[in-house]
C-alpha cells in the first residue's frame, strides 16, 4: 500500500539528521570550513559524490534557502498537484478500514503538519533544484543535509526521479520499495561522504548499520511523537531500511549498486527488508480476491470501486506490531507472499466495504496470520460481536458493520464494512 507521504516530496527529517550528528558530527567538522558560505561547498560535494557512485556531474543544481512558511506552502500546493480531495478521501478511509488510523484522523491535515515539522531539506526533481530550510541548525546539520539533496540531484541526472517514482501504481508496495532504493541511497552516500571527507572509506560505518533505529514518540518532535504508527513509519521506513539495503546491494555489487537499484527496482518492501530476496528476484504473488457478486449476489452491482492495491510486508508488519506487539508481528509478516485489496462504496448510502486477501508462504503460516488478524479485529474496533468462529473461519460484527475472515490454505480472506 502506497503511504501518502512518499507521493507528497522528497523531504530529509530533521529527526534523522540530528541522530546523525550526534553521532558523527566530531569527525566531519574536522574536515569542513565552517567559515566558507554553504552553497560555496556544493562542486566540491558533487564531486566527490561524482568519485564514489562513476556517475558523471551533467549539470549544475542551483541550490536555495527557503524559510519553513514557504516550504509548508510548497507541501501544501504539492498536495493539490498529485491528490484531489477524492484522492486524499480515499486514502484515508483505506487506512481508516484497515486501522492504520483512528476514524478521527485528517490525513491530509495531519501529512502537511508532520513533513513541515520533520523537513530540514528537499530536492525538488521536477524544477531540478534543491531547496534548505532555514530552520535548519547552521553549520553541520545543514552541511549534511545539503549532501543528501545533492545525492538527490546526482541520481536524478542519471535516473529521472519523477518517473522511476511514477512507474506502477501509486497504491502498490513497489512505490514504497522505490521510495526506500531513493532515500535510502541518499542517506548512504550521505554517511559514504562524511567518511571520505573524515579520512575513512567512503562507505557506512558498521556501527551506523548496526544500530536499529525506532519510529518512537519524543519530546523533540511533538507532532511526530502523537502520529499513528503507520505514518511513524512511513517517515522512517525508507531512510532507515532503505539504507541498509543499499548498502548490501553495495557489498555484493561495489559501485554497480548505484545504478543497479535504479535499473532493477525492488518489487516489494519484503526486498527492502531482505535483500536475499532481491538478490535471488523473488516475485510476489498477486492473490485474486473473489467476485464481489459471489460475496454479495445481486447486492454486488450497488458497489463502486474506490481503489485498489497491494498489501505488503511492511504493511502487515505495522498492523500486526500495532494490535499484536514487535516481535510476534516482524516474525510473522516476514512469511508473507502476496496481498492484495479492494476498497468499495455502496452508490446511495455511501458506507465503504474491504475486500482483503493475504497470500502467505505456508499453511502454518497462513493459520498464524488468521489468528493474529483475528486480534487485529478486536483491537481496531471499539466493539466486536462474534456470531461464528471456527478453526478456519470467523464472522460477526464490528464497528465498520458486519464482516468474516476465513483461512483456505495458504491464504486469509477478509471481507469487513458489510452493511
Amino acid at each position: 500500500m502506497g503511504g501518502i507521504i512518499t507521493r507528497v516530496t522528497l523531504v530529509f527529517p530533521a529527526m534523522l539528521l540530528r541522530f546523525f550528528l550526534v553521532v558523527f558530527l566530531a569527525a566531519a567538522a574536522a574536515s569542513a570550513q565552517p567559515s566558507a558560505r554553504l552553497f560555496d561547498q556544493v562542486g566540491e560535494m558533487m564531486s566527490t559524490l561524482s568519485e564514489i557512485t562513476g556517475w558523471r556531474i551533467r549539470r549544475a543544481v542551483p541550490s536555495q534557502m527557503l524559510s519553513k512558511e514557504k516550504f509548508r506552502q510548497f507541501v501544501e500546493t504539492r498536495m493539490k498537484q498529485t491528490s484531489t480531495r477524492e484522492d486524499l478521501r480515499v486514502e484515508e478511509l483505506t487506512l481508516k478500514m484497515f486501522g492504520f488510523v483512528p476514524q478521527d484522523f485528517n490525513l491530509e491535515r495531519e501529512t502537511v503538519d508532520l513533513v513541515s515539522e520533520q523537513a530540514a531539506a528537499f530536492y525538488d526533481y521536477n524544477k531540478k533544484c534543491l531547496f534548505i530550510l532555514d530552520s535548519t541548525a547552521q553549520g553541520g546539520e545543514q552541511r549534511v543535509a545539503l549532501v543528501h539533496e545533492l545525492a538527490h540531484a546526482l541520481a536524478d541526472q542519471q535516473y529521472p526521479l519523477g518517473k522511476y517514482l511514477r512507474k506502477g501504481s501509486p497504491d502498490d508496495d513497489g512505490a514504497t520499495a522505490r521510495q526506500a532504493v531513493m532515500e535510502g541511497q541518499a542517506t548512504w552516500l550521505t554517511w559514504a561522504y562524511m567518511s571520505k571527507r573524515a579520512g575513512g572509506k567512503a562507505e557506512v560505518p558498521e556501527s551506523m548499520l548496526a544500530e536499529k533505529k525506532q519510529s518512537t514518540p519524543s519530546t523533540d518532535f511533538p507532532i511526530f511523537s502523537r502520529e499513528p504508527l503507520y505514518l511513524r513509519e512511513s517517515l522512517v521506513f525508507p531512510y532507515d531500511e532503505g539504507m541498509r539495503f543499499q548498502d548490501a546491494v553495495f557489498r555484493k555489487l561495489g559501485v554497480k549498486a548505484f545504478d543497479e537499484v535504479f535499473k532493477h527496482p525492488p518489487l516489494t518492501t519484503q526486498q527492502i527488508l531482505h535483500s536475499e530476496s532481491y538478490f535471488s528476484a523473488q516475485r510476489p504473488v498477486n492473490p485474486q480476491l473473489p467476485p464481489l457478486v459471489a460475496e454479495l449476489g445481486k447486492e454486488a452491482k450497488r458497489f463502486r470501486l474506490l481503489a485498489e492495491g497491494s498489501v505488503g510486508e511492511l504493511d502487515h508488519s505495522i498492523l500486526l506490531r500495532q494490535f499484536v506487539g514487535d516481535r510476534e508481528g516482524r516474525s510473522a509478516a516476514s512469511h508473507w507472499k502476496g496481498a492484495s485489496f479492494k476498497l468499495l462504496e455502496h452508490k446511495q448510502h455511501k458506507y465503504p466495504v474491504l475486500s482483503y486477501v493475504s497470500e502467505w508462504d505456508s499453511p502454518e503460516s497462513a493459520k498464524t496470520y488468521f489468528e493474529l488478524y483475528q486480534r487485529v479485529l478486536r483491537g481496531k474496533w471499539k466493539k466486536i460481536e462474534v456470531a461464528t468462529e471456527s478453526a478456519a473461519e470467523m464472522a460477526g460484527s464490528g464497528d465498520s458493520g458486519r464482516f468474516q475472515i476465513r483461512l483456505a490454505g495458504t491464504q486469509v480472506l477478509a471481507l469487513e464494512g458489510l452493511r
